[in-house]
Formats: structure tokens, sequence, C-alpha cells
């Protein structure tokens, strides 16, 4: 009965997402230790790419204490308004498959895919797919864990990184969480697992073998939620937050193309796919609709108007416009946009509260 009822959580997490988004678009970046973050002597890291984690380096980490641990640390700005675009069409995929998404950060969200009816039903299934769509679609890459609650499928999600997954099914919760480093835990930072040594706890079965009353002249109100997690256990449901508001579909060319003719193949072709995403995007009102195009320096530009249906006359008549402010650049990303009504739903549980945005 446990197993028949026991929830699907899949929580996706990119792989160093921003140095990945940086490496994707900017080739002499992609087989050097890299980081992104400033360079200042205050300065600390956002996150940096496998290979200068190799070096010891580290997110949050000081700019000069990476440099002293990897020389040849390469440190460059963050571009927040491209790695919010890249994680609105992650937001999109997951979308595919669910509406029960609950965001971390750009990078991380958790996925309850209990109902889904996609890939057969198969959590794990459905984990590969969205990998392989990010993949596809993006050129980045991510990991994923699988289990029947959100503490145990954050943890699963980092086993097998980068580009990898990890399943823990209901009946393997017990031992996968036993011999768990209680590091791992989330809301154990350095200190309090120092304390927790130094009264004999290390893993999660030095956990069991204590009391709720014991831990809490330890760890005080924290105590219930750590003996929990210590047995797997997670109660919380996923805090969803609003529907989109927005829609997009884009592709990135493997070669510029630089005329009309060309971006009208595109629209043709991006076209029926975005009414397949729409068709599964349910109670929304579309509002306006635009095209975007990305030139080959990077730069990239959106052409947008008032409209209530997703019309691809609309997008081919965006199209010279949006070509015009290019001024010859060659493209090497077309997408089609829609927009919402600013109308979101709330949901707690299985009840939702519509608000009306004015």
């Amino acid at each position: 009965m446990k197993n028949a009822t026991a929830k699907k959580i899949i929580h996706v997490d990119m792989d160093a997402f921003y140095a990945s988004v940086e490496m994707r678009d900017f080739p002499q970046y992609r087989n050097i230790p890299l980081a992104v973050g400033g360079d200042g002597p205050r300065s600390v890291l956002c996150t940096c790419n496998y290979q200068a984690r190799k070096f010891g380096v580290r997110s949050a980490m000081s700019a000069i204490k990476a440099k002293q641990l990897c020389p040849e640390l390469t440190i460059v700005h963050g571009r927040m308004a491209v790695y919010k675009e890249v994680s609105d069409h992650i937001r999109e995929i997951f979308s595919r498959y669910t509406n029960l998404i609950e965001p971390l950060s750009l990078d991380e969200a958790f996925l309850d895919v209990t109902e889904s009816k996609q890939c057969q039903g198969s959590a794990t299934l459905i984990a590969e797919q969205i990998r392989k769509d990010i993949f596809t679609e993006l050129n980045l890459t991510a990991s994923a864990g699988i289990a029947p609650n959100k503490f145990i499928a954050k943890i699963a999600s980092d086993e097998n990184k980068p580009n990898g997954q990890c399943v823990i099914s209901p009946d393997k919760v017990s031992n996968f969480v036993e011999q768990l480093s209680l590091k791992k835990i989330p809301g154990i930072g350095p200190k309090t697992f120092q304390k927790l040594q130094s009264f004999g706890f290390s893993t999660c079965a030095d956990i069991r073998a204590s009391s709720i009353a014991n831990l809490t002249t330890i760890v005080g109100k924290f105590a219930t939620s750590l003996y929990q997690k210590a047995h797997g256990i997670d109660n919380r449901d996923l805090e969803v937050s609003r529907q989109r508001k927005s829609l997009a579909i884009e592709t990135t060319l493997a070669i510029d193309i630089f005329n009309e003719t060309e971006c009208l193949k595109v629209i043709e072709n991006l076209y029926p796919k975005l009414l397949e995403r729409l068709a599964k995007v349910k109670g929304r009102k579309i509002v306006r609709q635009g095209i975007k195009l990305k030139f080959n320096d990077f730069n990239q530009t959106t052409v947008e108007q008032q409209s209530l249906a997703a019309e691809q006359d609309v997008f081919k008549m965006l199209l010279p416009k949006a070509l015009e402010r290019g001024k010859g650049r060659g493209i090497r990303l077309v997408g089609l946009t829609l927009g919402f009504a600013q109308e979101d739903i709330l949901t707690t549980g299985h009840q939702e509260i519509q608000l009306i945005l004015l």
C-alpha cells in the first residue's frame, strides 16, 4: 500500500549552470578552468565549471582564494538576463510534463509527476526525457534525482553529477539514507555538523539511534525534522507559486542565416511546435505575440504586438522589423513568443486562488 500511494518527485539541477551557459556561448571558455563572478579583491564566485572544481574552486569562494588555488582560472562577469532567459526555457520544458513545479532558483526545481501520464507515467523516463529536451534545445546538461519525497530527490540529484540521474524507489529509501552523512542534509551547515559530531552524530544511522528529546537539547526545534529525515521521511508538498506569464519556442541554428526567406522557413517549422505546447497550457488568455532573433554577436531583439491568438501571419509580419534591427548581422537563433494576461493561479495543495494583477 505504501508503494502504491508514494509520490513521484523529481529534482532537476542544472550542471554548473552559469558557467555552462558561458562555455556554450563562447567556445574559448570550454576547455579551461572558468568561474562566473566578480574579479575584484572582495568579489566572490557565483559558480565555476568542473575543470575549476578539480583545483578545489567552489561557488561562494572569494576570487582571491580561487586564484590562489587555480592561477589559470578565468573569471567572467555574469549575464543575468541571459541566464534568466535560459531558465524560462527550462521551466517551459518542465511544464510539458507537469504543472506542479516548485522553482528553487534559476537552475533547479522540484517537479511532482505523480499524476503525469507522460512517458507511461514513469518518473524515471520523464526525468530522462526532460534532460534530453534540455540538451537538445539548449545544449546544456542537467542532473536529476527521482524519489518519493523532496528531501531524497534533492540529495539523489547530486549522486551522479554531472549529466546523470539517480533513482531512489520507496523500498530503497531506508538503506539510502542510513549511511548518509549529516553534512548532506539541507539545514545542516559546517557549524551545526561540527556540533553534532561533538555529540557523536555523523550519519543518519547515528540520529536514528537517538531520540527527538535528546536531539532537541543539541539542535533545538530542528530536532523533529532531523529525526524524520534520518528515517527518510519528508511530507512536504511542492510549493507551486504561479502559472506562466509567457510561452516561447526557439531554435539555435547550426549555421547562421542572413535573410528573410531563410527566417520564414524557420518560423514555419517552429509554429506547429508552438501550437503543440500552447495546447498543454490550460486557461490562459493570449494578449501578445512576438518574434525573437539572436544575432551572431550574441545581441538579441524581440518585436511584439498585441494579439488575441497565436497567428502565424503575425509572426511573419513582425519579422522585417526584427531583421532591420540586425543591420545585416547573421542570425543564430529564431524564437516565437506568446504573452498571457497577467492572471496568476496560486496553488496550495488542491485549492486554487485566482488573482488578477492590476
